[in-house]
């Protein structure tokens, strides 16, 4: 066996047949309460074209109350339409402080999977109008000129969110190193 890593290749353009039937779009956070919040967005490629076969994975701790630090409580994949489309529903995270006080504010962890990307993406969905944000460790790390492709906006009445991922140009996500 060699030492070396395998490299990592692309998955070729039926990326989404192998992976739909995990999908689900409701993450389930045991022991969590809170409101319901319902995400919907599109993955929109450079020439903010819909991208038509993409996966999200979502990922989220659970409420304020003891947890598992290593996992998250919830996990949910989501996989677009044809027109780029995705929509998943959630219990809306609670702000929280580590040990060291740090804030994280309320998120949703996100993973973009799709044909063409040697590895997969890592991002944030932040809610807009909470205090927590200000002060959140990720987010200080981020230009504040580009924050708001990170935050989700709410509709009327605060139960659904509006969150679009753009790859690349003007409006590109910010995108963590893993």
């Amino acid at each position: 066996m060699s030492p070396l890593p395998t490299a990592s290749q692309t998955v070729g353009p039926f990326f989404s047949i192998g992976l739909t039937a995990l999908c689900k779009a409701d993450i389930e956070c045991p022991g969590a309460n809170g409101p319901r919040a319902t995400i919907r967005g599109r993955v929109l490629d450079g020439d903010a074209q819909p991208v038509p076969d993409a996966i999200l994975e979502v990922w989220q701790v659970g409420d304020a109350g003891p947890r598992n630090e290593t996992f998250p409580a919830g996990f949910a994949r989501v996989a677009t339409n044809e027109r780029g489309e995705f929509q998943f529903t959630t219990i809306k995270p609670e702000a929280r402080c580590d040990a060291d006080g740090r804030v994280h504010a309320p998120h949703v962890a996100a993973l973009v999977f799709m044909r063409g990307l040697l590895r997969h993406l890592l991002t944030r969905i932040y809610f807009s109008n909470e205090a927590a944000n200000a002060e959140d460790v990720a987010l200080r790390l981020v230009p504040a000129s580009r924050r708001y492709t990170l935050i989700a906006t709410a509709s009327a009445g605060g139960e659904e969110w509006r969150w679009d991922i753009h790859l690349q140009g003007e409006r590109e996500t910010v995108f963590f190193e893993a």
